[in-house]
């Protein structure tokens, strides 16, 4: 069931008040048209009742276009046809991370946005995907390539360009700036009115663009309406909380960017109302939370200190930390819901467990990590002091053992880390690699001296196709049943990425919640074992209905006595459930 989108009035009006307040030298009326010109014709002029955006059946694939290389044949290719042989059942979604030409940074330094990287494929290719799944494309929002035609253009003076980059004295008092990294903030440039100092939040070859110039953001949402008419239907803001700059403030989390992406919510919701908006902010969790908004910014935001969190968990065999943040994790508003993912592209994000893991904590969860093969990368806080920012290691090797150190447990614990993801409230999103078990890429860290190099293998069809059939490994024992368990998920109601949810009270060792489904006609009560150890938990601390028969999906055991001892192996999981399929 649909109803009315807002009225094309209604639209102009609340586009022309955010941009007054972001551009009041403007004329707002004209600039509204000018969005409404670069965003393109409309795709669908009724709007999604907000359970209908997304169900218990979405699930993420998170991968690069090249993650997967056959000789003679394109990446994209390649990918397009082993997630349709492999993954099509299981999976709704597929992320392709950015599949433009670029510089660095493994695609985050864009040179062109409107083109793909012709060593991937083409915009057919791109297509064929969203044909086959609800396809997530990265709009780069706060920084370009040095090598793009926009900069090139800066450098000379010419349009367009010549006005498109945040520019900075480094004379000015900039230490408030919150940084992700370690290098210096200004790179010194030449160019034909003399040298300039231009903003690079990340590298000095990404170049931050200026968003206090209206052109800027008219650029980007043509961009977004390129996008959304060649099949992508989730857009993610990648890096989108540095986006505005004001010099004497953090440059973080300014009411401007929040404003901006009330406004890129508007126009994408006009545009096609099954288009969902994903903002990817690596923050705090109280900072991260912010980007819902009035249920009119995000519809999805990353839950950024769920991968540290249970990985740490699972390593110290107490859910103590985990259990603690998840007390505090409000419900997703109305129209929104959570990204739940272990792993990514990236590292493991250690800002968004500041204030949830102690210094200490921190130092011996870090200390297992680069024991197991792993590196730490930095940045600088305001007081010019180095803070790890994220630990680099393959998922996989990341459980190799527990704080004491390695130990027999890794695919146990692996398995354990995805089954509370799939359980949780949210989307759930596997980076491919974890489907793989592909451990640390030694050689590719070594060639390219990126740390975050070590989680971005690109297999080869041959290699990964014999292990993946060769009952021997655990790249196959690990494929085969994340399947499962996620067709599994995808059939019960109380796992909606918005059913009700709430935090179970057990022994330190055992991470529990209960879901409920918005209908009320399942309930599956979620228990894991985040330890080394056999636990025995009490069944009626967990008060099961008497009188319904209760039986756990991933065994497919019945539970005979509801006041008996149910007995947990190490790192094994249960959902009990009193449903019994789909009439």
């Amino acid at each position: 069931m649909t109803t009315d989108f807002l009225s094309l009035d209604e639209l102009r009006s609340k586009v022309s008040t955010l941009l007054a307040g972001l551009y009041p030298a403007s004329d707002p009326q004209a600039l509204t048209q000018e969005c409404l010109d670069a965003i393109g014709t409309r795709q669908n002029k009724a709007v999604v009742p907000p359970e209908e955006l997304w169900s218990e059946r979405d699930c993420l694939l998170i991968t690069y276009g090249n993650s997967l290389r056959e000789h003679g044949h394109k990446p994209l290719d390649t990918l397009q046809h082993f997630l349709h042989d492999h993954l099509r059942e299981v999976f709704s979604a597929v992320h392709v991370l950015p599949f433009f030409p670029y510089s660095s940074d493994d695609g985050f330094s864009v040179i062109d946005y409107t083109q793909v990287d012709p060593e991937l494929g083409d915009w057919e290719d791109i297509n064929a995907l969203g044909k086959d799944f609800k396809l997530m494309a990265d709009l780069v929002i706060n920084h370009t390539s040095s090598q793009s035609r926009w900069f090139r253009n800066y450098l000379y003076g010419k349009d367009p360009g010549r006005d498109y980059f945040v520019e900075a004295s480094p004379h000015y008092d900039l230490s408030q700036v919150v940084r992700p990294r370690t290098s210096p903030l200004l790179r010194a440039v030449e160019t034909t009115e003399g040298t300039k100092h231009v903003w690079c939040t990340f590298s000095h070859d990404q170049v931050d663009v200026d968003f206090r110039n209206p052109k800027v953001l008219l650029e980007f949402i043509a961009i977004i309406g390129q996008y959304l008419d060649e099949g992508a239907q989730w857009l993610r803001l990648d890096a989108v909380a540095f986006l505005w700059k004001e010099i004497g403030t953090s440059c973080i989390h300014l009411p401007q960017t929040h404003d901006v992406i009330k406004l890129l919510r508007l126009l994408m919701d006009y545009k096609n109302a099954h288009a969902l908006l994903i903002s990817e902010t690596n923050v705090p969790n109280r900072e991260n939370l912010t980007y819902f908004g009035n249920s009119n910014e995000a519809h999805i935001i990353y839950n950024f200190s769920l991968p540290p969190l249970v990985i740490h968990a699972l390593l110290a065999g107490t859910s103590q930390y985990l259990k603690s943040w998840m007390m505090s994790m409000p419900p997703s508003p109305v129209g929104c819901t959570y990204l739940n993912f272990t792993a990514s592209h990236d590292g493991i994000g250690l800002r968004p467990v500041e204030g949830l893991l102690d210094d200490h904590e921190l130092d011996i969860f870090l200390q297992a990590l680069q024991s197991f093969g792993g590196r730490i990368s930095w940045r600088t806080d305001a007081e010019g002091n180095r803070k790890p920012y994220e630990a680099n290691i393959s998922l996989f090797d990341a459980f190799k053992g527990s704080l004491r150190g390695t130990d027999r447990w890794q695919e146990a614990r692996l398995l354990c880390s995805q089954i509370i993801m799939l359980s949780l409230e949210g989307i759930p999103a596997f980076y491919i690699h974890t489907l793989f078990a592909t451990p640390n890429d030694q050689d590719k860290l070594e060639a390219t001296q990126s740390n975050r190099s070590i989680n971005r293998k690109n297999w080869q069809m041959s290699e990964l196709n014999e292990l993946l059939n060769d009952p021997e490994t655990p790249n196959h024992r690990i494929f085969n049943r994340l399947r499962e368990l996620i067709a599994i998920r995808c059939e019960q109601p109380a796992f909606h990425p918005n059913a009700t949810q709430f935090t179970l009270h057990l022994k330190p060792e055992v991470f529990a919640f209960w879901r409920q489904s918005m209908q009320r006609q399942q309930s599956i009560f979620c228990l894991n074992n985040v330890s080394d150890r056999e636990q025995q938990v009490n069944l009626a601390d967990i008060n099961l209905i008497s009188t319904d028969d209760w039986r756990d999906l991933i065994s497919g055991e019945s539970i005979g006595d509801l006041y008996g001892v149910l007995t947990l192996a190490p790192y094994q999981s249960v959902w009990l459930t009193n449903w019994h399929g789909r009439d």
